[in-house]
């Protein structure tokens, strides 16, 4: 498994869809993938060789809406990670889905049956994909308010704004340094970040906003954390399953950020969150949090910190899972979000003013209002 992030749909708060190991659970050659270590976090090794050298017990299933029902219940039963944490009795849902399932079933009415299932796992990295569809859990956004507009960003970034690989960025007109971004699958470069802490070394601050930002590749979130710490800082810890058992994990490992040894910024930095904010852009906050000088401002983020895995049904349809729990550095779970140090929402009557009470709010932390 990568250390990636990868969600089917960028435009609704997920990572970039990039192919992940995949376990096979139909009657083929099944390979024993070994994943890659694309995080670049040498603590996760141990959870790579374990990977490799003791790929789960091998299954067959016959292509049926049966065998599909059962090879889908089987996979999350012996290798999804939160089934504990979000109190989930896979097995009372086993019995209450297992009735519906009929041999004649068509796929469409299939398909949409296990993807109910797996919406009761509440995880926003669980998808059930096939040629037709993409099933996904979005709750965890929906049922939230927004706060992010783009049109008020607009405002902000003007048209002027620099561009550094996946950053915007720029001074705003009070000496407050604002980097925009929206995507953590669009990469940025060691001399690209280093143009950008240069323009901003004369700011007051900076404020970097990842709102809506619903992920992307992990070595993207440690290397912009990277500059904003001064030593080795301990941000959490990893885990990886070792059996079949719902509680069957190995040792925490820990997750460290390095920091860059390259340009650092040694000023205030705010940092501002929404509902919208997942997978890898979770892990670059909770970073964050451990990082000298830096607010957190907005909303509590949407979580996701599971690492994901991909198994393969009998009929090809591809499943991806939480595999992997990833905590902060007190061993607490940031799977449903991480809280803001200071909480605000964005206002109508700002909005009316053409003002985001986020970023207003951020720039009079910085300048000491």
């Amino acid at each position: 498994m990568c250390l990636n992030d990868l969600p089917p749909a960028p435009s609704q708060g997920g990572g970039d869809a990039q192919e992940t190991p995949v376990q096979y659970f139909g009657k083929k050659e099944i390979p024993c993938a070994s994943p890659s270590l694309g995080g670049g976090r040498g603590e996760v090794l141990l959870l790579s060789l374990f990977l490799f050298f003791s790929c789960m017990e091998i299954k067959t299933y016959e292509n049926t809406p049966r065998g599909n029902f059962e090879a889908l219940w089987t996979i999350l039963d012996e290798q999804y990670c939160f089934f504990e944490y979000k109190g989930i009795d896979w097995n009372q849902i086993h019995h209450d889905y297992s009735r519906r399932i009929a041999d004649n079933m068509n796929q469409e009415s299939l398909f949409m049956l296990l993807n109910r299932m797996l919406q009761e796992l509440k995880d926003g990295h669980v998808n059930l994909s096939s040629a037709f569809d993409v099933g996904r859990y979005w709750k965890w956004f929906e049922d939230h308010p927004a706060n992010y507009r783009q049109d008020l960003i607009d405002t902000y970034l003007g048209t002027d704004y620099r561009i550094a690989g996946g950053l915007r960025y720029r001074v705003l007109d009070d000496n407050v340094g604002y980097i925009r971004y929206a995507d953590f699958s669009s990469a940025f470069g060691e001399g690209g970040l280093d143009y950008v802490i240069d323009k901003l070394s004369l700011c007051s601050g900076i404020i970097i906003d990842v709102r809506n930002n619903g992920g992307g590749l992990l070595t993207n979130s440690d290397r912009l954390a990277s500059r904003f710490i001064n030593e080795k800082t301990l941000v959490g810890f990893i885990q990886h399953k070792t059996g079949k058992g719902h509680n069957d994990f190995s040792e925490p490992y820990p997750v460290h950020i390095t920091p860059s040894t390259r340009l650092r910024y040694q000023k205030p930095v705010v940092v501002l969150t929404n509902r919208k904010c997942y997978s890898a852009t979770n892990d670059f906050i909770n970073a964050m949090r451990y990082a000298p000088n830096v607010t957190i401002l907005g909303d509590k983020t949407g979580g996701g910190s599971g690492l994901p895995f991909s198994a393969e049904l009998p009929n090809g349809w591809m499943v991806r899972f939480s595999a992997c729990p990833m905590y902060d550095r007190d061993m607490q779970q940031i799977e449903f979000g991480i809280d803001p140090d200071i909480s605000v929402s964005l206002s109508e009557s700002a909005i009316r003013r053409g003002r985001d009470t986020l970023i207003e709010e951020a720039r009079r932390s910085l300048k000491g209002e």
